[in-house]
């Protein structure tokens, strides 16, 4: 089938489910002290972030179904101010801005949907939400006591508000929608603006609840949030955080599980082990919502991503990756913590004041009661480098250094933190052997799953330096960035003409000194160049630039291309950010002084022609000649390059690798995919991840010494099966010829479990759709295995019931071994999609040595399905 049948298919599907009308019977939500109250009954909910814009509509039921299977209640997202409206009174709410069907998708999935409006997002998302006209309205100041800005916050919040009640998007009406939020992290700029900030909180608050969507209303980072709204807290950790009345409930609005990237950064990564002691923690002490973010990060496509300079990839490392799929052992390890909580949930939202035992010097337990027999407690180790054993209710408990164990029912322990039995799961990038290039051009092929180059035949343009539409304008002195460019491309050009006296040329010769070209302050990026002639570039944000250039004697064009990275989208006075030059441009160097150009007449041209050709356009009119590019050619700066593709069909995500290209932007189909950037992370701070102790961004990175990123995600449904045009803009040295397409999947999966390691967890339904209860008594342990989609476990590398030793990829049998491991693994495993297998002595025959805990250790083999290997490696 091919893929636009495959998505008509699914589309088809999804549009039976999703009908006008109530995904649930209408409740109304309410809150206490102790947690939200759902339908009349309080709740623990756990919530997961995915941003709408930042996946395809194709990709959102897969997503909130994976959530969902990973134990989550509630969907939240931010609500994108300047996707919605990018021109002032004209709405976008189609494809990927459809947030209508998106909250309907969410309803249909059974989940609850918790909805920020803001309609400051922050997000690492360009400009913080925030349109770029928003900042031409006569007198406006953002996010303060200031009308011409309330007067359009107002409008843009009742627009979404009167959006979702039209829809019947509440809970009273029947949808999904439980809570929304109004501003977003005010409380960290409040003071910038002194008594107005104080003002403009109160009547954002009293704005949002007077709207009346019927639905509590959250202020995170809001310590003075007014009591009809809830403050909750943004952090990594926040088991410590209280609201600011005790008629509130504990909300956690951001747990960061991992952390976004700049360009020329290392990679961060939080443990699995970390982000599940604190949100353990945080049940612990009182917590009642606690919400991922992100749970699904996904893509900063086109020209979305904030910053500056943030990259087009916003993995977070979040539990679902990028191009959605599960990471593991972070989905797996979360998704066993959450049964476990729900486990908890009759004695935690009954129990008002919890029991504290101080069970050591770093050690201490909080016990839950309900009124009847359920019990519940948390036992937590928050020693940073020692196991501790602690007696509790009479019996002894070994809990491993920052690590907090769940005993559901105060006896049995249904979870740590720091033993993960959920699987491990590599993934790698390989060249698809079904993937090859039409008529057009030739593919150099070497194997299936290793890299290959996209194409041997190129075409490729020239974009011309400085001036080249009679769109252009002159103006004396210099303008700011975006008020001329309103946003709508990142590039804009400055041209003016000096002239250099043959005095000037005799006097550089004379003292071997070049004349330079000075800048005061300069932001993002610039390249500058003489007569059309490359001469330097400069980064940063508000720099001084000092470029020395080549001159000739009479005239002279200087031309500047200032290039935006991303708008500023955090911290205060938004508005008066800017992009561009500040303060003067100077020719220095010269015989008699310095030439000051600030003043000078400068011709500006917004914007690239092969961006106002639309050049990248599947349904581009032709009218820009390309030349055949020779695979000889010396590589130039700022060219336009295109080819075709054809790609197999099949559920593997897919990526553009772009390690041999230099900066850029690039579109596939006429699919704006985002800017590129080769920059590397510097060559130290990889060291040894170390879960224990307190995490921050710096504390577990990866990429030193490589680019920050390589691979850039097509999604699925932005390809056809044949005739894919690819188009980029490189503004370096670099030429296409290396540029490969590869699949992403999972390609190996391991998992070490021990006979007497806690229930299995994985088999508990979902809560919001099962009454299932499950006893931690006498109960088999269990190993869940699972490939992605489309793909099915072929291979057995390894597997030992015993006491095998070493790690996933480097595991070795130990003196005891059970010899039929390899077979049960086999039967359970080999052709299935997922599988599990039961721990214990009689699954495997026999007890292979007596008096020992053992251990199942296994490494599988994930392929395509449509390959069907079978074979045992031993």
């Amino acid at each position: 089938m091919g893929f636009k049948f495959q998505w008509l298919f699914l589309g088809l599907t999804l549009q039976s489910l999703i009908v006008a009308g109530e995904y649930f019977k209408p409740f109304n939500v309410s809150y206490d002290g102790t947690a939200m109250i759902i339908d009349g009954k309080r709740r623990m909910l756990i919530s997961g972030g995915i941003h709408y814009p930042r996946a395809t509509p194709e990709m959102w039921t897969d997503l909130i179904s994976k959530s969902k299977d990973g134990g989550v209640d509630v969907i939240e997202t931010y609500v994108f101010w300047n996707g919605h409206e990018p021109v002032r009174g004209q709405y976008n709410f189609e494809g990927r801005y459809d947030i209508v069907k998106f909250v309907k998708q969410v309803g249909s999935s059974g989940l609850y949907l918790f909805l920020r409006i803001g309609p400051y997002v922050c997000a690492e998302w360009n400009f913080g939400g925030f349109p770029v006209w928003l900042r031409d309205i006569p007198g406006i100041e953002f996010r303060t006591d200031n009308t011409p800005f309330k007067e359009e916050m107002q409008r843009f919040v009742k627009k979404i508000v009167d959006l979702m009640r039209e829809e019947s998007l509440f809970s009273w009406q029947g949808g999904p929608i439980i809570m929304l939020q109004i501003e977003n992290e005010y409380g960290n700029i409040e003071s910038s603006y002194g008594p107005r900030g104080k003002d403009y909180m109160r009547w954002a608050a009293k704005m949002a609840v007077g709207l009346g969507a019927g639905v509590p209303w959250v202020m995170c980072k809001q310590v003075d949030a007014p009591e009809y709204t809830i403050d909750t807290c943004n952090a990594y950790y926040c088991d410590g955080f209280k609201p600011n009345t005790n008629k509130k409930p504990k909300i956690w609005t951001e747990n960061w599980d991992g952390w976004y990237t700049s360009w020329g950064d290392r990679v961060p990564h939080r443990p699995a082990e970390d982000i599940a002691f604190a949100v353990a923690r945080f049940f612990q002490r009182g917590g009642s919502f606690q919400n991922y973010y992100m749970y699904f990060g996904g893509t900063n496509f086109g020209r979305t991503a904030g910053g500056p300079n943030y990259i087009t990839s916003y993995d977070y490392d979040a539990p679902i990756d990028e191009y959605g799929l599960l990471r593991q052992p972070k989905w797996g390890h979360l998704k066993d913590l959450h049964a476990a909580i729900k486990l908890c949930e009759p004695a935690l939202v009954t129990d008002h004041s919890p029991q504290y035992i101080k069970l050591g010097p770093k050690q201490e337990a909080h016990v839950y009661r309900d009124n009847g027999s359920k019990c519940a407690a948390f036992l937590a180790n928050i020693d940073e480098h020692n196991s501790a054993t602690v007696k509790f209710l009479n019996q002894a408990y070994t809990l491993p250094p920052w690590s907090v164990s769940i005993l559901s029912d105060c006896r049995n322990t249904a979870f740590n933190t720091a033993k993960i039995g959920a699987q491990t799961s590599i993934k790698t990038v390989g060249f698809d052997s079904n993937s090859h290039l039409n008529d057009r051009a030739s593919l150099r092929l070497i194997a299936p799953y290793e890299g290959s180059y996209i194409s041997r035949t190129w075409n490729f343009v020239k974009e011309p330096i400085g001036v080249w539409s009679d769109k252009n304008f002159t103006n004396k002195g210099i303008l700011e960035h975006l008020k001329v460019t309103k946003d709508q491309s990142d590039y804009l050009w400055y041209t003016t003409r000096i002239y250099i006296s043959v005095e000037d040329i005799l006097f550089w010769e004379e003292n071997q000194v070049s004349p330079v070209v000075s800048i005061d302050s300069m932001r993002d990026l610039v390249y500058i160049f003489v007569n059309d002639q490359f001469e330097g570039s400069a980064k940063g944000k508000w720099i001084k630039v000092r470029q020395p250039v080549n001159l000739i004697q009479g005239y002279n064009d200087i031309t500047l291309l200032s290039q935006t990275l991303g708008l500023q989208n955090y911290g205060a006075f938004l508005e008066k950010d800017g992009a561009g030059f500040r303060g003067q441009i100077k020719l220095t160097g010269c015989k008699n002084g310095d030439i000051n150009l600030t003043q000078s007449t400068w011709t500006y041209q917004v914007g690239l022609k092969g961006e106002s050709l639309k050049i990248y356009d599947i349904d581009e009119n032709g009218s820009t000649e390309w030349s055949e590019l020779p695979p000889d050619a010396v590589a130039t700066r700022f060219s336009w390059y295109k080819t075709y593709f054809d790609v197999s069909s099949g559920l593997d995500p897919v990526a553009l690798d772009l390690s041999s290209m230099g900066k850029g932007q690039v579109w596939v189909n006429g699919h704006h995919i985002g800017r590129y950037w080769t920059l590397n992370a510097p060559k130290d701070g990889c060291q040894t991840c170390d879960y224990r102790g307190a995490y921050d961004s710096n504390k577990c990175v990866t990429n030193c010494g490589d680019p920050t990123q390589s691979w850039y995600h097509i999604p699925r449904s932005w390809l056809h099966a044949s005739e894919n045009l690819l188009v980029i803009f490189e503004e370096t040295e670099k030429n296409p010829f290396e540029i490969s397409i590869k699949s992403r999947f999972t390609e190996t999966i391991c998992a070490q479990v021990l006979e007497n390691h806690y229930p299995p967890l994985h088999g508990w339904s979902h809560p919001m759709t099962s009454n299932q209860t499950i006893s931690l008594k006498n109960t088999v342990p269990e190993m869940h295995l699972q490939c992605d989609a489309g793909n099915t476990i072929s291979s057995i590398k390894f597997a030992s019931y015993g006491t095998p030793q070493g790690s996933c990829q480097n595991f070795s049998r130990g003196n005891c071994h059970a010899p039929n491991s390899f077979s049960v693994v086999s039967q359970a495993c080999i052709g299935k999609q997922s599988c599990s297998v039961g721990i214990s002595n009689g699954v495997f025959g026999e007890d292979p040595c007596r008096g020992i805990v053992k251990t199942l250790s296994v490494q599988l083999g994930c392929s395509p399905s449509s390959i069907t290997t079978s074979s045992l490696v031993k």
